[in-house]
């Protein structure tokens, strides 16, 4: 692996792993950069250290363009802080251990972006991304075994059910035969012989065949493993802090029944409980008498059965025939119905979750971290200039600007424009501020002038005289805001929230009361479609400085170096819609007495997805 051929054309991302090779976070590595080594756009280039020094070794020989670290507390202890701030690429940490309220507040301590691998979480931080799961690719070449045969494996760690596992498949089957692979790894200090005793202790019936192995296994050889097995089970205890498992991952690519608990770990799977129970009914294919025999329940467990055979057989009554396959079945549905249902389930997993696929979520996220400032190009390769400036004020020849005096003067017939078509609301507003609403009433009207049927959203809608006039003027636009029915984030979130489809987003005086003013960027830029435009304005001050007196209602004043250098770069795959010119020595907009600063604006365009 350390000496992968690399193209000079391609900019080469440094992937950093341990050596001990007992170790599950050591297979998801491998795993890992096996999938996405194949980039088209990026060379990884993967390495394992042992200390500090072999990684500042590693980067002096290779330059890399960044680093992505395959980090667990425990295998990769020697990194810290301290090292972190001595290497100057960026440096972004997979975070194994992952759950949605880490998430929320992790900082750059000690990465400076991360992966979560956690396709549940909601990506609230703009410096965590998510990716989907990954199931290797497998074909099982396994015949079903003629004796039930469950399957389970897994640290000796607590809170794995392998216990309770033997106690249920004796409640259930006279005969079978449970296969646990409880390994011994370079992390796993416990007393895994002492679990094995336990298990052993607990085989009652003299037909039911018990057999542990715990040789560590690489990728390939734990899915032979699970290849070879009726059916996989993993009755996990809850576990509500502990990050999505990786024993999923491993099973889904064998093309065999799994059976789990409602585990938080396996929260990635059980997320639609509605086909959920508590008890769950076997039936499995007698082989040589060619019809369904009752087996029994898993009593007392709350445990899901998913069906993902590809060449499944059956008949419309359960006493049908099923030529050698078996089925697991569900009180109050049908046999089409669980087929249909739980076939289609798994098999969206096993689809979504491919190298493929991850290594598309690499690339983009690479692709957000490196392109830290978006490459300009002219507007007007997608609208017309001469249309744009029929519409509205003609003299309009900058979009990223400062609002003062002299654009009050310039869009004064828009300004009357707004007190016409909202005139009580506008009555309640401070008179100079009226500028923000007239820039975009008249840049939304020329952008969209250039579109059919424009879908449009506007954040802050709440008495804006911008959104109330184009409304007045027959534009179909949703509207967001708290007082309403949502926050941004929320509406983001919702099912019904179609991303990329947006052609005009706009937003009047909001950015600067936004909290995570960086997550509202990059939700906007997800909800763009492609050649779609964003308009925002904001309070703005190049002279403020953090810690600065601003209105209490107001987080932060922005200025050109905060706009340049934490904002821009958060405009992955878009363009400012010209050269923006943000000079405002003196401004010339006075608050409440007290607060003096001005206006100014942010335009730009989706580029690419």
């Amino acid at each position: 692996m350390s000496n992968l051929i690399t193209d000079d054309n391609k900019d080469k991302i440094l992937f950093v792993s341990h050596k001990n090779k007992k170790c599950g976070v050591y297979q998801y590595g491998i795993n890992i950069i096996n999938a996405i080594q194949n980039s088209k756009r990026y060379s990884f280039i993967y390495k394992e250290c042992s200390n500090r020094e072999e990684l500042l070794d590693v980067i002096n020989e290779l330059q890399p363009k960044l680093i992505i670290y395959n980090h667990y507390p425990q295998t990769l202890s020697w990194f810290n802080q301290d090292l972190k701030e001595k290497i100057s690429i960026p440096q972004i940490g997979i975070i194994h251990e992952v759950t949605q309220e880490l998430v929320d507040v992790i900082k750059q301590d000690l990465f400076d972006y991360y992966i979560a691998p956690d396709p549940t979480l909601f990506p609230n931080n703009p410096i965590v991304f998510k990716t989907g799961r990954l199931v290797p690719k497998y074909v099982n070449t396994y015949p079903v075994p003629p004796v039930i045969t469950i399957g389970s494996f897994g640290f000796a760690t607590a809170g794995k059910g392998f216990e309770k596992l033997i106690i249920a498949v004796q409640d259930e089957f006279d005969e079978a035969i449970i296969r646990l692979h409880i390994p011994v790894g370079d992390f796993a200090s416990l007393d895994s012989e002492d679990l094995i005793n336990r298990c052993k202790q607990l085989v009652v019936k003299p037909k039911i065949n018990l057999i542990i192995s715990h040789d560590f296994l690489n990728t390939n050889q734990l899915l032979s493993f699970l290849a070879q097995n009726t059916v996989n089970v993993f009755l996990y205890e809850e576990h509500k802090n502990r990050g999505v498992s990786s024993v999923i991952d491993y099973a889904l690519a064998v093309d065999r029944p799994i059976a789990i608990t409602d585990s938080n770990m396996f929260r990635h799977i059980t997320s639609d409980k509605s086909f959920m129970e508590d008890n769950m009914t076997i039936f499995i294919a007698n082989r040589s008498k060619d019809e369904y025999s009752n087996l029994g329940k898993f009593k007392k467990l709350k445990v899901r059965i998913y069906i993902i055979l590809k060449r499944l057989f059956y008949s419309k009554k359960f006493k049908g025939k099923i030529s050698g396959e078996w089925l697991w079945l569900k009180k109050k549905a049908t046999l089409r119905e669980i087929i249909n249902k739980e076939t289609q389930h798994l098999q969206r997993f096993v689809s979504e979750w491919s190298p493929e696929n991850l290594l598309m979520d690499y690339e983009r996220i690479l692709d957000r971290v490196l392109n830290r400032l978006p490459k300009n190009i002219p507007i007007f390769c997608s609208f017309d200039k001469y249309q744009l400036t029929s519409i509205g004020v003609p003299t309009i020849v900058l979009f990223n600007r400062i609002l003062d005096n002299s654009a009050r003067e310039q869009y004064k017939d828009v300004i009357d424009k707004l007190k016409e078509l909202a005139p009580e609301v506008i009555e309640r507003k401070i008179p100079e501020a009226n500028i923000q609403q007239a820039f975009v009433l008249d840049t939304v009207e020329k952008f969209t002038s250039q579109i059919d049927n424009p879908k449009m959203l506007c954040i802050g809608s709440f008495e804006d005289t911008a959104a109330i006039s184009l409304k007045k003027l027959n534009y179909k636009i949703e509207e967001v805001d708290p007082v309403i029915n949502y926050d941004l984030s929320t509406f983001f979130h919702n099912y019904s929230t179609v991303k990329e489809s947006y052609n005009v987003i706009f937003s009047t005086s909001v950015l600067e009361h936004i909290r995570n003013d960086e997550l509202f960027i990059t939700q906007i830029v997800e909800l763009l479609d492609v050649g779609g435009v964003a308009i925002l304005t904001f309070d703005y001050d190049d002279r403020y400085q953090f810690g600065d007196s601003i209105p209490l209602e107001d987080y932060r004043l922005y200025t050109q170096k905060d706009l340049r250098e934490r904002i821009l770069p958060l405009l992955v795959g878009c363009s400012l819609v010209d050269e923006p010119n943000w000079e405002c020595p003196n401004p010339d907009f006075v608050y409440v007495d007290k607060y003096n600063y001005t206006f100014a604006t942010l335009v730009f365009q989706k580029n690419s997805l």
